[in-house]
């Protein structure tokens, strides 16, 4: 009765949408498609897709979108190891271009989801789902544009949000970090500026976003190297670099599209000795981005372990992590999530 579509939606390496998986989707449905069925894409994905793409693939069976068959759009929301938030109550969009679409896909969604809200088109679900998270990827951006100047004036970024999100109006924190990760907010807001480019419009803000989150790992492996030179007399190609946390995010064993990757190999290349630990992925598969990284396994926190290692890199903050062991045995901590603020220690802390 009801077919949902939900596969990855890519880039390629021109940051250019990849739709051959919910074309090959589509293709593979035409073919058992029949009279009054609804059809459902989630997958994230430019304005058009839902009524343009998938429509025509699905009309080759000879049979009529929103006539013989439902054709809706309802784009997924989830923030993976928020435990306040669940699949049920995470209120859900759906959009479609005729009344009788949204009328059916709202039907389906309300029996599981506490709050279900329909707007006018499969498109402007569309839009609703990049706006949301081109809305994080710039204000992303802009604290981290903040960290770099903030930081050569000797300023603490994280002190200042901290500061500011005192006030009670006109202010929301987002935080800094080495980098994006995850399959939304680094890979959605290019959906966008590709399909703008059809309409011969620009997108700078968007862009210029993107280009600053894809230069902090740059950001973070400047800070790694002057540590070193100038608190431990070390270069890179000689030194252990222990890396805390291979996910994007903490409390999470998605690793796709993270700044670990991009530090950990960038740091293989330099000829650094390069370890990670993380509980949540045990092993890194094959790599095809990341040769030089597959197959690494997460090692053991331990004393004697922390204390083999010339600098220990935090990029993510696991909930588990006994951070009071990093920081009484670490010789230098470069900490990229504000994890050591109020945790004595002997080491060096250098926020990156």
């Amino acid at each position: 009765d009801v077919i949902i579509i939900c596969v990855p939606t890519p880039l390629n390496k021109f940051k250019e949408p990849n739709l051959k998986p919910v074309q090959d989707s589509a293709s593979l449905i035409k073919d058992h498609l029949n009279i009054g069925q609804l059809v459902i894409l989630e997958s994230s994905t430019y304005p058009g897709t839902t009524d343009d793409l998938l429509s025509k693939e699905l009309e080759k069976s000879g049979l009529k979108a929103n006539e013989d068959f439902f054709l809706a759009y309802s784009p997924e929301r989830e923030d993976p190891g928020n435990k306040k938030f669940s699949t049920q109550t995470i209120p859900k969009i759906v959009g479609a271009d005729t009344s009788s679409s949204r009328r059916l896909a709202q039907n389906l969604y309300e029996q599981v989801i506490s709050e279900v809200i329909s707007v006018s088109s499969s498109r402007t679900a569309e839009a609703t789902k990049l706006t949301e998270n081109i809305f994080r990827s710039v204000n992303i951006a802009l604290v981290n544009e903040l960290k770099v100047i903030y930081d050569v004036m000797g300023i603490d970024i994280w002190e200042v949000i901290d500061a500011a999100s005192s006030k009670p109006f006109g202010y929301m924190p987002f935080y800094p970090g080495p980098g994006l990760g995850g399959h939304c907010i680094p890979i959605d807001p290019f959906y966008l500026t590709y399909k703008a480019r059809e309409y011969d419009v620009p997108t700078k803000f968007i862009e210029l976003a993107g280009e600053i989150n894809t230069s902090m790992p740059h950001f973070v492996m400047r800070k790694i190297i002057d540590s070193l030179s100038l608190f431990s007399n070390k270069s890179i190609s000689k030194s252990k670099i222990l890396i805390i946390g291979m996910a994007y995010k903490k409390d999470i064993d998605d690793f796709r599209e993270s700044p670990s990757l991009t530090l950990a190999s960038i740091l293989k290349k330099n000829k650094a000795k390069v370890s990670y630990h993380d509980n949540f992925i045990p092993k890194l598969p094959e790599l095809g981005d990341f040769p030089n990284l597959s197959g690494m396994k997460s090692v053991n926190l331990t004393r004697k372990k922390i204390e083999s290692y010339d600098a220990v890199l935090i990029i993510t903050d696991h909930s588990y992590l006994d951070f009071e062991l990093i920081a009484n045995h670490s010789n230098l901590i470069i900490d990229t999530r504000n994890a050591m603020v109020g945790i004595k220690t002997s080491a060096t802390v250098i926020k990156a």
